[in-house]
């Protein structure tokens, strides 16, 4: 639940840097876009921000597939190298007055070491650092809370967090006397497989269904096939972290190319999703809750129409 805070109604001049895609979503929905100075190469919404010098990369080969970027990210990790890396001569340039990162994972985006390590001596004054560390959707509104009252806009987090949460109270009222719940997976990763946990299962239970082969909270768990076809749930989402619906697309016969992928539940009954794992799921910031009322879109479509499908999500047919 959140706590309401004092009032604070200063007008913000600190210069940020957002090295993360969620953190630049909540300055901008906090109305302060105007002073980011900084982001990094993965930040794309909303557009504007397209235009501002991005301050890092990633070291990966672009188009690789899903396991050619699993095997790189782990010969990187075993020499212990960072996945990313940092533009210390732009950032000294920007000399911002805060920077937001990430601890949650090493792989998602630049982290806390890699900003730390960078900043070090870089810059002519004292620089705040700002890294979430996201598990769950309260931790998500956490941190939206902890990031506007950095920015003095306590009175705009405090209203951006009580309209998500509408939003949400919406979905749960019309769904409160569904008593049999569809069973749901969500694929983050194809090749290793993976299920999506962290703040995926909860959002999953508030849109209706029944999450199976992640637990809310915590990381998500690599899976055999074999787990996935045991399980057999009634809806599978395929939704990659970092993937958007195309780039799935040219990716998605690794899946329907597992034995006996067509003789499962979900296959059969035409309950195959593709979503938006890059935009929405993946991406802790104020469109989780997109995130929940595509879930509630695809998990009952009779009830739900906001309005995603063919952008956010579409169902694919084998």
């Amino acid at each position: 639940m959140f706590v309401h805070l004092p009032q604070m109604n200063k007008v913000s001049d600190k210069r940020i840097v957002s090295l993360l895609a969620a953190t630049t979503e909540i300055v901008c929905a906090l109305g302060l876009e105007k002073n980011l100075v900084g982001v990094s190469h993965e930040c794309d919404y909303p557009e504007s921000v397209k235009k501002l010098p991005q301050c890092s990369d990633v070291r990966f080969i672009p188009g690789a597939s899903s396991l050619e970027i699993d095997k790189k990210v782990k010969e990187i990790l075993t020499d212990a190298l960072s996945i990313y890396t940092i533009n210390k001569e732009l950032i000294k340039e920007l000399q911002p007055d805060m920077v937001l990162t990430q601890a949650q994972c090493e792989v998602c985006a630049v982290s806390l070491k890699d900003v730390e390590e960078a900043l070090e001596n870089l810059l002519d004054k004292e620089a705040e650092i700002i890294s979430v560390q996201p598990n769950t959707l309260g931790d998500i509104f956490k941190d939206i809370t902890l990031i506007a009252q950095k920015l003095d806009t306590i009175d705009a987090g405090m209203q951006l967090i009580e309209s998500l949460e509408e939003r949400m109270d919406i979905i749960r009222h019309k769904l409160k006397f569904i008593a049999d719940k569809p069973t749901v997976a969500c694929i983050e990763w194809m090749e290793p497989l993976m299920v999506a946990g962290n703040w995926v299962p909860e959002m999953v239970e508030i849109a209706g269904g029944k999450s199976v082969l992640a637990v809310n909270g915590k990381h998500s768990p690599f899976i055999s096939w074999e787990v996935l076809k045991a399980e057999d749930p009634d809806i599978i989402i395929i939704t990659p972290c970092g993937f958007d619906i195309e780039r799935t697309l040219k990716e998605i016969d690794v899946i329907l190319a597992l034995p006996g992928f067509g003789e499962l539940k979900a296959v059969k009954n035409n309950r195959l999703y593709i979503a938006d794992g890059n935009q929405y799921f993946n991406r802790s910031g104020p469109r989780i809750v997109d995130s929940v009322e595509i879930l509630a879109e695809i998990i009952y479509p009779k009830q739900f129409i906001f309005g995603y499908e063919g952008n956010g999500w579409m169902k694919f047919s084998v």
